[in-house]
């Protein structure tokens, strides 16, 4: 798109202050973040919550966003992307609970984890899926549990298809070489 048909950056009003620029925020960036909330969180009251931390982060590091580095909605992406997932770990080490995300079904209802059937390979996969980096183990949920396209996860997240294939690929590679190493050994790896 070029320069003259984007719309000129909030996050810098905002900084300085206009209060206007945060209702046009809300309007401008409401319904991507809605649809990432709602890939992570497991009831539509737990996106509003999100949705509204996110908008607060923003409002907060507005100062931050430098138009020189990258567009707005990249930032965008990128914060609320970090506080996702920030809020999916804290949910996930409460004890005794897994969180059911993006499951409309799942209501705010908490599954035991005892109660949840895993062969032992599944167990190992999901240990190593864990162990990977942040970008990772994001766009690696984001394909199997929530079946996005790689293009999909690009326009979710933010990042770059090419890095987005390339967090993929590597990241099932290391899954596969973690998993054959358990195999070999008869037992999982620590």
């Amino acid at each position: 798109m070029p320069d003259s048909e984007r719309p000129s950056p909030l996050l810098p009003r905002i900084a300085a202050g206009d209060q206007s620029a945060v209702s046009e925020l809300m309007d401008r960036y409401g319904d991507l973040l809605w649809s990432l909330a709602r890939s992570f969180t497991r009831s539509t009251a737990d996106a509003e919550e999100a949705v509204q931390d996110i908008f607060v982060c923003l409002w907060e590091r507005a100062d931050r966003y430098s138009a020189s580095l990258g567009e707005e909605v990249t930032f965008v992406s990128v914060v609320a992307r970090r506080r996702l997932i920030d809020r999916w770990r804290k949910e996930s080490k409460q004890p005794g609970t897994m969180p059911d995300v993006g499951s409309d079904s799942a209501g705010d209802a908490e599954r035991p984890v005892s109660g949840v059937i895993r062969s032992e390979d599944v167990e190992e996969a999901m240990r190593a899926i864990s162990e990977l980096g942040e970008d990772q183990r994001l766009v690696i949920t984001l394909s199997i549990a929530h079946g996005l396209t790689h293009e999909g996860i690009a326009d979710h997240t933010g990042i770059p298809l090419g890095t987005v294939k390339t967090h993929i690929r590597r990241g099932l590679a290391s899954v596969r070489e973690r998993l054959a190493r358990a195999k070999e050994t008869g037992r999982a790896t620590p």
